[in-house]
């Protein structure tokens, strides 16, 4: 991190009009690092574009990335084109990581999804599409010299029948790849594309903007008259912000074809932060949370969103944040979320990849960032009003994270460390989860997959210094309900003096699942007073922690407390709360509990001669296909759902089937029962450690 330099006038966006915030997304390998060079050398920011291979890219400076060739954190770089200011947001590209890019989506208008032209649309590719709905988006396809016309002809029909007709070219790449061709602002009608042709680009995406203006419909179609940009404009960001339009446009990072016109097209028709879909900011928590609205208006009070946190053991904290409102300058003081005690910015920086900018002022649409600010998190709402406490930014939807892994700190006395060193990455990474597990008296870190967690123990070791060992967790099963069951428990004891009485009667029933848990008081005539009830609760919630069949949590069941008795004297919260523990217990081992085991999603790509062998290894697994693709000539996709429990050490074994030539992506799917042999291992084990104890 180099220290801040000098920032002046200059360096700031003149108007909130100005301003087009975008976020390069796609899978690994589609190009964004090298795009964000392309475009930052073009527009002059840097003076030539760096290279993976050489490891001198403005955006993946960390140790690791430069080790591993990929990016492991969305880096901001900023660039002046055509009076417009332009920032942009690399984000990882591994599917692993791919939390790690979501978090750029709420700090953009637009989402421009990469997809790389020999390989196609790939399972990133689908999940920035999808989770990218709320904002405008694009498609850049990129490596164009590398692909011949007719595979960029079969991939923009496959764009087309993946994401829908609305996608649709803004350009076309020429024959030989070595430029492309204008299909909006002046189209080149007498250029040889590699597909299409210019005119029918052209009209197609006119025609999709004016259906959402009809005077201008009834000019163009009945008038004949032809409509130059200007007058497309309003209708144009219109069909981006309800997604009525996705427009496709073509490139090469590696030769320049394209960046120029991809620079024009990112300054004239997408977005300003007056014109993007507005972000989602609601006050209260929960189901009382309220809309409210939040303005680019650099005269109203301050609000940003932190989206990205940076740890680092020596440099300390860096947030990244985007101002949604009001004006941000140096000595601005600023609240966290609901903190009654502000902090003052003493420096307001710009990224540009590692490099601190200084920053006179940020206006709405600004991407900004302070520096040791050790109470800033992730999603915190920065504000300079209290008339904004309690306001909060809906966040993007993130995978479950679903593949474990026990750590213990191998250095004695460093388990504080170790501790303080998650909890830092625990918040730069939504995808990742930290729970201690009673039953195993383990720390277990959970993520999205093997090399996930691969990364987090490089960046321990790299970054915090720090060793520890592994085990594979418990698998998380979870126990439910199949029918409806009633259960009453007496708890009375008497040791001399007050003794202890409680007793409860309750019902309890199957829900839906992923209902989770419910509880309803139904107790009539004061059978149990109301001031021991919430000792009946925590019996019950004691109960559903323990487990009944198996020793995992109950899940997706209601527990309605119907009736009980009490004592005037020998009553009192353990009595109930030993009461309806027992009542519960006794009430789900007569509803036919049965143990779930956790299914995970799994997208495999391989070659088209390996299918066979990824399918028996499927099936060998107890997993199940539910669909196949065909992503690219040569390529097949694999989606099937398989138990969590079987797929230890399937990295290294579809590694060896596929001799390396392979990617997969995994993601929690649903919970379903256990096949009767699992369940009996399972109940067994759990009666042995139940009478040993």
């Amino acid at each position: 991190m180099m220290p801040p330099t000098n920032g002046n006038e200059s360096m700031t966006p003149s108007s909130v009009q100005d301003i087009r915030n975008v976020a390069l997304l796609g899978h690994t390998g589609s190009g964004k690092t090298s795009l964000l060079e392309a475009l930052l050398a073009a527009a002059g920011a840097i003076q030539n574009p760096g290279t993976i291979e050489r490891g001198d890219t403005l955006s993946d400076q960390d140790p690791l990335e430069k080790s591993i060739g990929h990016s492991v954190s969305t880096t901001a770089a900023h660039l002046e084109w055509a009076g417009h200011w332009i920032n942009l947001l690399d984000t990882p590209g591994l599917p692993d990581l791919v939390g790690r890019a979501l978090v750029a989506l709420p700090a953009v208008e637009t989402a421009a999804v990469l997809v790389n032209a020999t390989a196609g649309v790939e399972a990133v590719t689908r999940r920035a599409m999808a989770a990218a709905g709320d904002r405008c988006r694009m498609i850049i396809v990129n490596r164009i010299d590398d692909t011949a016309s007719s595979g960029l002809s079969d991939l923009m029909r496959s764009i087309t029948e993946e994401f829908g007709p609305e996608c649709l070219p803004i350009n076309l790449p020429s024959k030989n790849g070595e430029r492309v061709i204008d299909c909006f602002f002046q189209p080149d009608t007498e250029a040889a594309a590699a597909f299409s042709s210019v005119t029918e680009a052209h009209d197609a995406i006119v025609d999709q903007v004016v259906e959402l203006d009809e005077a201008l419909m009834e000019r163009y179609l009945e008038q004949g008259q032809s409509l130059d940009p200007e007058q497309l404009h309003d209708p144009f960001e219109q069909a981006l912000r309800e997604g009525h339009l996705v427009p496709v446009c073509f490139v090469s990072a590696r030769t320049g074809a394209g960046i120029r016109e991809l620079l024009d097209i990112l300054g004239r028709l997408m977005p300003d932060p007056t014109e993007g879909n507005p972000p989602r900011f609601v006050k209260g928590e929960g189901a009382a949370a309220q809309p409210v609205e939040v303005l680019p208006d650099p005269d109203r009070h301050a609000v940003a969103h932190v989206f990205q946190v940076q740890n680092d053991p020596f440099r300390g904290r860096l947030a990244l944040f985007r101002i949604h409102q009001g004006t941000i300058t140096p000595n601005t003081q600023l609240f966290i979320g609901d903190a009654r005690k502000p902090f003052r910015v003493s420096h307001l920086l710009r990224l540009q990849g590692r490099e601190q900018v200084e920053a006179a002022r940020g206006v709405p649409g600004d991407i900004c960032a302070v520096a040791r600010v050790d109470e800033i998190h992730r999603d915190a709402v920065l504000h300079d009003s209290h008339d904004e406490d309690r306001h909060h930014l809906i966040p993007p939807q993130y995978p479950r994270p679903v593949f474990g892994l026990a750590l213990m700190a191998r250095k004695h006395g460093d388990e504080q460390k170790l501790s303080e060193a998650l909890s830092r990455m625990l918040d730069e990474d939504p995808c990742l989860e930290i729970a201690f597990e009673p039953q195993t008296r383990q720390t277990v870190v959970r993520g999205l997959g093997e090399l996930h967690l691969k990364i987090l123990l490089d960046q321990l070791q790299g970054r915090w210094n720090l060793q520890v060992d592994t085990a594979t967790p418990a698998v998380p099963y979870r126990e439910t309900i199949t029918r409806t069951a009633e259960a009453r428990y007496r708890h009375k004891k008497q040791s001399g003096g007050s003794g202890q009485f409680g007793e409860v009667a309750l019902r309890v029933e199957p829900l839906p699942q992923g209902a989770g848990y419910e509880f309803q008081d139904e107790v009539k005539g004061g059978a149990i007073p109301g001031n021991f009830m919430p000792a009946v609760q925590k019996g019950v919630q004691q109960a559903l922690d323990d487990g009944a069949l198996a020793g995992f949590p109950i899940q997706d069941l209601r527990v309605a407390v119907v009736d009980g008795k009490h004592h005037t004297v020998d009553s009192n919260e353990i009595s109930f709360s030993t009461a309806a523990r027992q009542a519960t217990l006794d009430a789900v081992r007569a509803a036919s509990p049965v143990v779930l085991e956790p299914l995970v999603s799994v997208t495999v790509k391989a070659t088209e001669d390996h299918f066979g062998e990824v399918s028996a290894e499927f099936a060998g697994r107890r997993g199940r296909v539910t669909g196949t693709g065909s992503p690219a000539p040569g390529w097949s996709e694999i989606h099937a759902l398989v138990p969590l429990a079987e797929m230890e050490g399937f990295e290294a074994r579809l590694k060896s089937i596929c001799a390396g030539d392979s990617e997969f992506v995994m993601s929690a799917a649903d919970y379903e029962p256990a096949p009767p042999e699992v369940q009996a291992r399972l109940a067994s084990a759990y009666n042995g450690r139940t009478e040993n104890h």
